[in-house]
């Protein structure tokens, strides 16, 4: 839709009032004096001058014919041409013949005479002229009433009401009612600018509001969540100690066995509160990035290392193959490797004795590519479109029988996409599960 600017329409509705009374002044000034004509009001008045002059003779010389109604037709015809009109009046100022019957003259102006024979006044003649100026002024008031009144509607139509409309939609957005109508165009520029940039705003707070609502539920759900998994190893270990206490283990074989079972339940404890601590960090805090140059094959390297005890015990072999020289990158390198860690440890725990674990890197123009692929049962396909879900732990091999809150690889993508990367998870042609990733090289 076409609009026009605020100071345009103003312009426009000023020469509007301008215009409209000058076009009601011409036009009433044409059917008075039939000529547009403003210059010629002297001649104008000398030819009323000349047919008021010539009637009051033809009326004076047949003041016997007064009452003839022949006399009297033709006497309005001559009126009538001239535009004029008149009343006779008798000596006792009864009235014998007016021009037009039943019409105050009050806000015209008139002439007067006496009409005389025989040394005795026999009436009086009142001509009424064309109040030409009377008329051109009320057709001047009339002209501007009529502007001022349609530039007003126009200014409701176009200003007042848009406004009030965008007043009532902020009104009701402050009372917490996201169910705002859509507001239709309109027809001036800064308004329909106004309104743009409004419903911006107000589709940006209904998407605020809807993941406010989303983090409070998700909020609410890890907590649940992760105190239900802290509950399970912390009843473990109160059991063992329980025992230790009681005496249970009455043998240096069952101590060191329960000992080793309270130190196992309690590594899963650190487990699951440095997870929630770091997803929390990393989900709502959004703590800025300590940022610095990193060689992300080192990164990885450190994270194959870190997890190659665990991998020895189950006899997986980790291989790994970076391919480039220059995989720098630009992150915090604490983020960095908890993600890969987290990778590392997934792959690890996934994957059956025996198994492989084949870690490569490489540079692909401005990004650094890393893909970690494991032998293990992979990912369902149901699972797919939920493996970065907080707290979501698949089916079968993938569940709490094998460790951890769940939060790991939610963490790991986060972290990548604050490096403004990618971290996909797919399931390798052969066999396992395959993530793969992405971050911006330092050379970008």
């Amino acid at each position: 839709m076409r609009t026009v600017h605020i100071r345009t329409f103003t312009m426009l509705g000023l020469l509007f009032i301008l215009l409209v009374p000058w076009i009601f002044f011409l036009t009433a000034h044409f059917l008075q004096t039939n000529t547009l004509s403003l210059g010629g009001n002297q001649l104008q008045k000398q030819r009323i001058q000349k047919r008021v002059s010539e009637i009051i003779h033809l009326i004076g010389t047949h003041a016997d014919n007064w009452t003839d109604p022949i006399w009297q037709n033709e006497l309005q015809t001559l009126l009538r041409e001239a535009k004029l009109d008149a009343v006779i009046l008798n000596a006792s100022d009864q009235e014998i013949y007016r021009s037009q019957p039943g019409r105050e003259r009050a806000w015209q102006s008139s002439e007067q005479f006496s009409m005389i024979g025989d040394g005795q006044v026999l009436g009086r003649v009142v001509i009424y002229l064309p109040s030409s100026k009377a008329v051109s002024m009320i057709a001047v008031v009339s002209g501007l009433l009529l502007a001022v009144m349609i530039v007003a509607v126009a200014m409701r139509r176009l200003i007042l009401k848009p406004l009030d409309r965008m007043s009532r939609a902020a009104r009701q957005l402050a009372s917490g009612d996201w169910e705002i109508q859509q507001l239709p165009s309109f027809r001036i520029t800064e308004i329909a600018e106004v309104r743009n940039g409004f419903e911006v705003m107000v589709e940006g707070l209904q998407q605020s509001f809807q993941k406010q609502l989303e983090m409070e539920e998700e909020r609410r759900f890890v907590i649940a969540a992760v105190a239900h998994d802290l509950r399970t190893p912390l009843f473990a270990l109160r059991g063992y100690l329980d025992g230790i206490e009681q005496g249970i283990a009455d043998s240096p074989d069952k101590l060191a066995k329960y000992l080793a079972a309270c130190k196992e339940k309690s590594a899963q404890l650190d487990r699951l509160v440095e997870d929630l601590f770091t997803f929390t960090k990393v989900e709502y805090l959004e703590a800025e990035l300590n940022r610095s140059t990193l060689d992300l094959g080192f990164i990885l390297q450190k994270a194959v290392d870190n997890l190659r005890p665990l991998a020895q015990q189950k006899d997986i072999s980790v291989i790994m193959n970076c391919s480039a020289d220059d995989l720098r990158v630009i992150g915090d390198a604490h983020l960095l490797e908890r993600a890969l860690n987290n990778i590392m440890d997934n792959a690890v725990r996934h994957t059956p004795s025996d198994g492989k674990i084949l870690v490569q890197c490489e540079k692909d123009e401005h990004k650094v590519i890393f893909t970690i692929h494991d032998t293990g049962p992979g990912f369902a396909s149901d699972e797919l479109g939920h493996v970065f879900e907080p707290l979501y732990r698949g089916e079968a091999s993938r569940n709490r029988s094998t460790g951890g809150a769940g939060l790991g690889l939610s963490i790991s993508q986060r972290i990548i996409k604050q490096h403004g990367g990618e971290l996909a998870a797919g399931n390798h042609p052969d066999q396992g599960a395959l993530l793969s990733g992405w971050i911006p090289s330092a050379t970008a």
